[in-house]
């Protein structure tokens, strides 16, 4: 006769304790949460996020900073420039402990303090010029994706003829004939409103492309199907079926979008067409050191890194984003 395949007795003793123990309750996790646990795994990306927050800060609280480390951004300091050679006293652009980043050549404005205020013209452009890409991009590419024939064929040509459309010749275009006061602005807020605008007009059609193309996809779900089935309407499945399913790829588009409006804006800036003086921008620092980068280069060097500190911080941050709400497609 052969033996039990199973000990009965220590089958049923482990039954009995596994039914003393406690069970333990099985915690679900929403698919935002398991992105900020796979975001918190990427260490660059945590950096670029940390930069890029105290970027925001800076932008924010512009004046407090000023008050306290720096000098007004558009005051002179003659004092602190030599007389014969129109460049800052000293080593290093006149870096001391009155001015931390040293004074500009010729007029002597505080280098950090324009660097400071420059972060709030730049970010301030680019944040708004991407929400203004965000709403027309997701209006049009979900409406062409939805409704497809030809709604879907006069959306993608108007998205391929701005794409093909010289942004840069139209805004420097543009900008000359602005009147000073429009929209309720002057000055300098006449010609950040017209960047925001044309910044964003001009991007649309890079997250309409990304938005068309998920819809058409989604729109064929088994979600979308049942919705229909019930007697949903079209307003109801764009808005409660298909746009929350959308927000993981706009929210990512929207943060390596960022940083190509800061290049823009300070691109234009640079060639005169940005912000009207004596606003600080990065651009203009980096156009008026051109005249004086023999005898002062660090004038050139920081805003240089500041815009460039600003992009890499966005563009890490972003693709931490991209990796955490996409994990098929990360690294």
């Amino acid at each position: 006769m052969t033996a039990p395949l199973h000990d009965t007795g220590a089958e049923t003793a482990a039954v009995d304790v596994t039914a003393g123990a406690p069970a333990e309750a099985i915690e679900g996790r929403s698919p935002w949460r398991i992105a900020w646990i796979r975001l918190k795994r990427d260490k660059l990306a945590l950096a670029g996020g940390v930069v890029v927050l105290l970027l925001i800060l800076v932008a924010v609280f512009a004046p407090l900073i000023v008050s306290v480390l720096g000098h007004p951004p558009n005051e002179f300091h003659e004092e602190e420039i030599d007389p014969l050679f129109s460049v800052p006293k000293g080593s290093w652009g006149g870096i001391n402990s009155d001015f931390l980043l040293g004074v500009e050549p010729r007029n002597g404005r505080d280098v950090f303090s324009r660097i400071v205020y420059g972060a709030r013209v730049s970010l301030l452009v680019a944040f708004l010029a991407a929400v203004v890409a965000v709403v027309l991009g997701t209006l049009f590419g979900i409406v062409a994706g939805f409704f497809g024939g030809w709604v879907d064929t006069v959306v993608s040509r108007l998205m391929d003829l701005l794409l093909a459309f010289p942004q840069l010749l139209f805004i420097i275009a543009l900008v000359s004939v602005v009147p000073d006061s429009l929209w309720g602005l002057t000055g300098s807020g006449v010609r950040m409103g017209v960047l925001i605008v044309v910044i964003g007009f001009f991007g649309w059609p890079y997250i309409g492309r990304i938005v068309r193309g998920q819809t058409l996809s989604l729109r064929e779900r088994e979600y979308v199907e049942a919705a229909r089935s019930l007697g949903a309407g079209r307003g109801y499945i764009l808005l409660r079926e298909l746009l929350p399913n959308l927000v993981a790829p706009i929210t990512v588009y929207t943060t390596l979008m960022i940083p190509t409006n800061v290049l823009t804006e300070a691109a234009l800036s640079f060639l005169g067409t940005g912000v009207k003086p004596p606003t600080a921008s990065w651009g203009d620092m980096l156009s008026r050191a051109v005249d004086h980068y023999e005898a002062d280069p660090l004038f050139m060097i920081i805003p240089g890194l500041a815009i460039f500190v600003t992009v890499l911080a966005f563009n890490l941050f972003g693709d931490g984003v991209r990796d955490a709400l996409d994990p098929k497609g990360s690294r």
